[in-house]
């Protein structure tokens, strides 16, 4: 029966370890018995977390753009360890984040003519970092960004004039 479960659930998508624990629980396996299960899935490489973990982020950072930060606390909640998330981390550069976050704020720009006035330029600034803070992005970087998209966008369309 663990068995069943456990290939039901990593047929639907991948899963880590503690995904499946937790899943086992759920149906009240006895825990020696879903740990005698989930170490051989492990053996026959079913079950891997580095594996899980490289996947996990490479699909959200190009799906969701989300940064390190996010990803980090996506892959602690799922079970994986911080230095096997650290691992599939490094998968991530500095520039793939910038260029992540720059093609976001863009995306939220389009309406954007560049034309409004201080006050209502401040506040699109903190929707846009905010919303990078909630996808993992680090203050500073966040700021900078949107200060630089809005800046081109600005530039852009005086230039049209």
């Amino acid at each position: 029966m663990a068995r069943a479960i456990v290939l039901r659930q990593l047929t639907n998508s991948p899963k880590s370890r503690l995904q499946l624990a937790r899943k086992l629980a759920e149906r009240n396996v006895p825990e020696d018995v879903a740990e005698a299960v989930l170490d051989r899935f492990e053996e026959v490489r079913l079950v891997d977390d580095a594996e899980f973990a490289d996947m996990w982020v490479r699909s959200r950072s190009q799906t969701r753009k989300l940064a390190k930060g996010a990803l980090r606390r996506e892959l602690a909640d799922k079970g994986i360890d911080p230095d096997t998330a650290a691992g599939a981390l490094d998968q991530l550069s500095d520039a793939d984040e910038e260029v992540a976050a720059r093609e976001l704020v863009q995306r939220k720009l389009r309406g954007f003519t560049g034309g409004e006035d201080r006050a209502e330029r401040e506040k699109i600034t903190r929707r846009l970092a905010s919303m990078l803070a909630r996808k993992g992005y680090q203050p500073s970087l966040a700021f900078r960004i949107v200060g630089e998209v809005l800046d081109a966008v600005a530039g852009r369309d005086s230039a049209g004039d």
